[in-house]
């Protein structure tokens, strides 16, 4: 994602970024080969600085060769927004790569947002003629990243098309998921955290990811987590109402034995009302 992305959705693109570049390592292979429909023989990791006049940093750089013996280097980028000067940045990315390289270029946006973007894929210029293919996640069958056993890759399910199957088992499917194939509790927390990232990009299935999480007793332990202040909510009012109970039972015991009102309310806290309404 570009400096522009962070400037326009402010710090939570940065989030969404972060999380991005932290897992594509185990993303990327299955969106070439799933998504792209590109048969990889073998791959090399590019320098993902490309730098003459200026610097750009490319989400997903390689230098791929096929099946078939077809070698040319593969950049696919990630937008959350849309970027008006999106076709420009892809423009100088390709003729900065076709320079260093001296390979055929591919190219990619994959467009993250839910409702289709409104930017610019080509240009049709007297002396220049380019374009560039934008694929929507949300248009990609939720399956092709669900049937994954790597977390990160199942976490995309949550951002492809449904396919309207009910949102509550698709989301249980993805957090069972990541129970199943995590190792350890700091592992898992920094999936679920990235989890909760990701969900508010589709406001219709929060409410059946906040569903899930209770379901399976999981609470964030940070303190801007929204499920863990409910679940530390919940778990106060609970601790308050046994305690007040209690006292209301001491205040019966009391009362049996003559003691007074005052006294009680002294010794329980509870209003000189409550006692005599026992």
């Amino acid at each position: 994602m570009s400096d522009s992305d962070l400037k326009k959705p402010g710090r939570q693109s940065g989030q969404y970024d972060k999380i991005f570049r932290e897992n594509l390592e185990v993303t990327l292979p299955i969106i070439i080969q799933e998504v792209l429909g590109i048969d990889v023989a073998s791959s090399e990791e590019l320098p993902d600085d490309i730098q003459h006049t200026k610097e750009r940093k490319p989400d997903g750089l390689k230098k791929i060769t096929t099946s078939s013996g077809e070698t040319f280097v593969l950049h696919i980028e990630f937008q959350l927004v849309n970027d008006y000067e999106m076709i420009y940045r892809m423009l100088e990315y390709r003729a900065m790569l076709m320079r260093r390289y001296k390979l055929p270029v591919k190219q990619y946006v994959i467009f993250l947002g839910e409702e289709r973007p409104q930017m610019a894929t080509s240009i049709n210029d007297d002396c220049l003629k380019y374009s560039y293919p934008l694929l929507m996640i949300s248009e990609m069958n939720y399956r092709l990243f669900l049937n994954s056993v790597n977390p990160e890759v199942k976490m995309l399910a949550l951002l492809a098309d449904l396919k309207n199957k009910d949102p509550y088992s698709i989301v249980k499917e993805v957090v069972t998921g990541i129970q199943e194939h995590t190792k350890g509790d700091l592992t898992e927390s920094r999936y679920f955290n990235q989890l909760r990232i990701f969900v508010k990009l589709r406001s219709s299935i929060q409410p059946q990811f906040e569903k899930v999480m209770q379901s399976v007793s999981l609470f964030f332990k940070e303190e801007e987590d929204f499920l863990y202040k409910k679940g530390a909510e919940k778990e106060r009012a609970k601790a308050e109402a046994k305690m007040h109970e209690e006292k209301r039972n001491i205040a019966r015991q009391l009362k049996k034995i003559d003691v007074s009102v005052e006294d009680i309310a002294k010794a329980t806290g509870l209003s000189k009302e409550e006692i005599e309404g026992l």
